[in-house]
């Protein structure tokens, strides 16, 4: 690969980190100052002072439009490690799983504009999805979903961490540590001071950079390359193959689920003015990001037919398809790559770091801490992220077993969300979710006739690409198994209640419509009685839900 100098490419590195810092810092500036004399810039910007409440610091409730909600939506979508992920399957499935990997990661957008006025309706106060858990079906439940959601945006830092590291030794030729400190550096100050008010606006500016810086690589590549049609004809890539096939359940069923753990996406769904404006700038967005991630992934196809990724090479990995294509390019092309990945990293990252602070926040803490604490938990997540991504691990297989979390998890989780399961109840949530794992590890003991090899399922320790059916009745396993325990624990819960009922002397009542069905507060939550369980904390632009609803 023709790499640019070390001098140029630590002057495009941390030039355009520094680029992001100091706007950033300026938009920290103007959002936390105060304007002079009526005008938003005044000629002398008075002292920052970060006058931020914590409503402000962790949320935007109906505040955004949908142009910059769509810009954000595509920020939050686009990480560094797309880089490794859709180039590696375009060299192993060829164009099916381009095809099936870009829609699969675009359309589960979709589900936000969706649920979010359903959820908004019957949790106005919320902006995370564990508050609708909590009022729905209680504080058990809400912890274990708020842990698997931390757990899932801990594995997506980690992911983005170890992709960066990987991409700027393989485009500069240097240690990629320097610029993941100073990334995690850059990104910590301003979320720290700015919270997701600051996230929000920079992703705005970092989606429109990438976008444009997109379009001219793409032109480049396409006037650069030269695809060798013998290789393309003979190439096994533009036909349909058996793991293609389990992908087209696969890669659907484990995206659409793992989305909503992503509080990322949640609090900006909230963020919209209007539900018009939430269907608008997501549909914008799943376009937008589906080309781009197709664009991404043909890069894997091109590099195999341009002869820079040989696959029968053992000495090369598809998941640098993308880096090989780059070698026959001019090295300004490198440059301009380099700023790419730093935006999307960057964005992406800061994304995930608001998301996490503010779930915590509202899921541990109910949103009592002091704002000066929650901004020192901003800077204290990043060392072990750090720690975990420098060790590299595979970017795939990290995304594949925060899915397998998701699709054990989710199916049982959303059955509250209609009217008709008011009788579904969060011990059903949670034996469902944990019965779900518990299924793939009984499905891979079967499989393998090994107990050591199914628990190995679970971390899908073959990867992805296996050629057999285990990966895919994992992901069967999963969902199927979570409904199935769920149900099984609804036996038990109404079988206990009702010997209980028995033996207490009382009337059977598991089964009764909850209060708040019968006879709505106007104005309010759907899931409190009366006003006096909903109390509005002005200063702090937040507003709490005293409402329990029953775990067992």
């Amino acid at each position: 690969m023709s790499q640019p100098s070390t001098q140029a490419s630590n002057a495009i590195i941390y030039l355009t980190y520094g680029g992001f810092l100091y706007s950033d810092g300026l938009l920290c500036r103007l959002e936390t100052s105060p304007p002079d004399n009526g005008s938003f810039i005044s000629k002398k910007t008075p002292p920052t002072k970060l006058t931020m409440n914590q409503g402000e610091f962790l949320s935007s409730n109906r505040t955004q439009t949908a142009l910059p909600l769509a810009l954000n939506f595509i920020a939050a979508s686009l990480g560094s490690s797309i880089l490794f992920s859709y180039p590696q399957l375009a060299t192993i499935v060829g164009v099916q799983g381009v095809i099936i990997y870009a829609i699969s990661s675009a359309a589960p957008l979709l589900v936000f504009a969706f649920l979010t006025p359903i959820i908004r309706k019957k949790c106005p106060e919320g902006f995370v999805l564990t508050e609708w858990t909590r009022q729905r079906y209680g504080v058990v439940t809400a912890i274990y979903l708020s842990f698997m959601t931390m757990a899932t945006m801990f594995l997506y830092m980690v992911a983005e961490l170890s992709a960066l590291q990987q991409i700027m030794t393989a485009l500069t030729g240097m240690d990629g540590l320097p610029m993941v400190i100073v990334q995690c550096a850059v990104t910590t100050i301003y979320t720290s001071v700015g919270g997701f008010k600051i996230s929000f606006i920079t992703d705005n500016i970092q989606a429109t950079m990438v976008i444009s810086l997109i379009i001219i690589a793409t032109i480049t590549i396409g006037v650069q390359t030269k695809i060798d049609k013998s290789l393309r004809d003979n190439s096994v890539l533009l036909e349909p193959s058996k793991l293609g096939w389990q992908l087209l359940y696969i890669l659907p069923v484990s995206i659409i689920t793992n989305v909503f753990f992503l509080s990322s996406f949640w609090i900006r769904a909230f963020a919209a003015k209007t539900d018009r404006d939430l269907w608008t700038g997501v549909t914008i967005a799943t376009l937008v990001v589906l080309i781009i991630l197709t664009l991404v992934g043909v890069t894997g196809l091109i590099a195999t037919w341009s002869g820079a990724y040989d696959p029968t090479n053992p000495d090369q990995d598809g998941s640098i398809a993308f880096f090989l294509l780059l070698e026959s390019l001019p090295t300004w092309t490198i440059g301009l790559i380099l700023v790419i990945v730093i935006s999307m990293s960057t964005a992406a990252f800061d994304s995930i770091q608001s998301a996490m602070v503010s779930t915590a926040s509202n899921d541990l803490f109910r949103n009592k801490l002091n704002i000066w604490f929650i901004r020192a938990s901003v800077v204290l997540l990043i060392f072990p992220v750090v720690v975990i991504a420098l060790k590299s691990p595979s970017v795939l297989r990290i995304y594949l077993i925060s899915n397998l979390v998701s699709t054990s998890t989710i199916p049982v989780l959303v059955l509250g969300l209609m009217d008709r399961f008011y009788w579904w109840r969060g011990f059903e949530v949670v034996v469902g979710g944990l019965g779900g794992l518990l299924s793939v590890f009984v499905f891979g003991t079967i499989y393998f006739g090994d107990a050591e090899q199914g628990a190995n399922l679970l971390i899908i320790d073959s990867g992805l690409f296996a050629n057999d059916w285990s990966v895919f009745g994992a992901f069967v396993a999963a969902p199927v198994g979570s409904i199935l325990w769920g149900f099984g624990a609804l036996a038990v819960r109404l079988g206990y209640r009702f010997v209980e009922a028995k033996v207490k002397g009382h009337r059977f009542d598991a089964l009764d419509r909850p209060a708040y069905m019968q006879e709505r507060a106007e104005g309010v939550t759907d899931y409190v009685d009366d006003h006096d369980e909903v109390h509005s904390d002005a200063p702090a632009g937040l507003v709490a839900v005293d409402y329990k609803s029953k775990f067992f």
